[in-house]
């Protein structure tokens, strides 16, 4: 009953705040639009407080461990996650630019391709809405259009979706 509950409220969630995700044919990039029931500089801190990201980034069912995080210009990050079956994935990349708590800039790469160098420069912006609600925005733009399309197809979009709701649950608590 309670997992019965537990899944009613994240279907409310859904509808209440859908991610929509525009990948555009023959296109090297990806657009992400999600509005969020929290203030903009909380969703920002979310995004760049280690302790905060790790509980909402991956799929539901994942754990994640924080190897390096540096949310400024410069700093970098890395992080592995790791499933039910006890296997791990591994991801990192610079933080370019942070501007709280309007942008962040940075690149991402995810470890376990069979070579290295599949970047994604991705922006983030934060809009404040009325009612203390915010608007994330983000843009990955991939080295190809095989490159973004691959990640598509890996199954990003229910990973995504998943941490979104991770993070309303989150930033509902935090508000509390």
């Amino acid at each position: 009953m309670a997992e019965q509950s537990r899944r009613s409220g994240e279907q409310a969630l859904k509808e209440r705040n859908p991610t929509r995700i525009t990948a555009e044919p023959g296109k090297q990039e990806l657009i992400i639009v999600r509005e969020f029931d929290a203030p903009r500089d909380l969703v920002f801190l979310a995004h760049t407080d280690p302790k905060l990201y790790e509980q909402w980034i991956g799929p539901r069912g994942y754990t994640t461990k924080i190897e390096a995080f540096e949310a400024r210009s410069g700093g970098n990050w890395r992080y592995v996650q790791k499933d039910k079956d006890g296997s791990e994935y591994g991801f990192h990349g610079v933080f370019h630019d942070v501007t709280p708590p309007e942008r962040i800039i940075q690149t991402f790469e995810y470890e376990g391709l069979p070579e290295s160098g599949h970047v994604v420069l991705e922006e983030g912006r934060f809009e404040e809405l009325p009612g203390n609600r915010t608007r994330f925005t983000g843009r990955s733009v991939f080295l190809s259009v095989e490159d973004r399309d691959g990640m598509v197809q890996s199954g990003m979009e229910e990973g995504l979706k998943d941490s979104f709701l991770r993070l309303d649950e989150l930033l509902e608590r935090l508000q509390k």
